[in-house]
């Protein structure tokens, strides 16, 4: 049966990282509107996205949970698996990792965007 979920586009390794539970904080730029974020679809792709409406091609990879949200602070750059720290920029606590079985092909976009998928 096919049913919404909230999306995030990850650029590989990272989307990887997260369903095998090594990447447990995501750094944004921004913030979501609202928390938590449940059962959100974790999508990795090939590209960073820049531009609005800018999409590619992506592989689900889990179902997650964002449970709250701080500015990122330096200390925390391996639990992001990150290379290097950018001030002001914000961690978003991923929690509840359900990867899926075999990824699934679906459409990588920018910011959160609704899928329909069959889990």
């Amino acid at each position: 049966m096919l049913m919404q979920y909230q999306a995030l586009s990850i650029v590989a390794p990272n989307g990887g990282r997260i369903a095998q539970g090594l990447k447990t904080l995501e750094i944004r730029s921004w913030k979501p509107e609202y928390l938590p974020l449940k059962n959100l679809v974790i999508v990795e792709n090939q590209s960073f996205l820049f531009a609005d409406g800018e999409e590619e091609f992506g592989r689900a990879v889990a179902l997650v949970d964002i449970e709250s949200v701080h500015l990122w602070a330096k200390d925390e750059m391996s639990a992001a698996c990150a290379s290097s720290w950018v001030e002001g920029y914000f961690a978003w606590v991923i929690s509840n990792v359900r990867p899926f079985a075999q990824p699934i092909e679906t459409i990588a976009k920018r910011k959160l965007y609704r899928l329909e998928l069959n889990l």
